[in-house]
């Protein structure tokens, strides 16, 4: 896959309300991301709000549920309930689901997290890529008991990061450990389509705006 685009898209993550989600599209993210029930982690908000974001985001944003769900039943049911127009499956779902679950929702987005762990994440890339719209490369470990499927604000390998990116068949997003201070360099060395942020934006549980604008001056720069 080609390098980043100029300028790369942000993901603003782990929206807590209406008025983050207005405060992170005035500052130029392309996208939210909305956080369903999690065995671990940020950020996890209830339905009603989801639906609510969703339904208030403008053109050309996206609204991106997270979810740990893995059955197709249950992402269609969720889907349809939030009216969201892109679905983050936080946990590996497997070739053959993800085929079903693209018949099953035609329209909507797919983007597929890999948890960057070592050379499975190569494989599960690989497997994902031609059946989804996207790739997370994030820095979970979903094989734990309590699994971590995202939120962790721990940096992953990127020199494997990269490697995924120059293999993949469609645009690729990074998250893990980000902010304003190392923006630039994980742009450079990994080339990712878009960045994904969360607890680099965010302080006291809240979304920063000072925070994200150094983070959008940074993309930016």
């Amino acid at each position: 896959m080609e390098p980043f685009p100029c300028p790369p898209r942000v993901k603003v993550c782990c929206i807590a309300s209406s008025e983050e989600a207005a405060l992170a599209v005035r500052h130029g993210a392309s996208a939210l991301g909305l956080v369903s029930a999690m065995p671990s982690g940020p950020g996890v908000i209830d339905d009603a709000t989801i639906a609510a974001v969703a339904r208030a985001v403008p053109p050309g944003v996206s609204a991106f549920l997270l979810t740990s769900r893995v059955e197709v039943e249950a992402l269609v049911d969720q889907q349809r309930r939030l009216a969201v127009n892109t679905l983050q499956l936080c946990d590996w779902l497997g070739a053959e689901r993800l085929q079903e679950l693209r018949a099953r929702l035609p329209g909507v987005k797919l983007v597929q997290v890999i948890h960057v762990r070592g050379e499975v994440a190569l494989r599960e890339a690989a497997a994902a890529g031609p059946r989804v719209d996207a790739l997370l490369l994030d820095s979970g470990n979903p094989d734990l008991a309590v699994k971590e499927l995202g939120g962790t604000g721990r940096r992953h390998d990127w020199a494997l990061s990269r490697r995924i990116r120059e293999e993949a068949p469609v645009p690729l997003f990074l998250a893990g450990g980000l902010d304003a201070g190392n923006a630039r360099r994980a742009l450079e060395e990994v080339g990712p389509y878009g960045l994904d942020i969360c607890s680099g934006v965010r302080s006291r549980g809240a979304l920063d705006e000072a925070r994200l604008a150094a983070f959008m001056a940074a993309v930016r720069a």
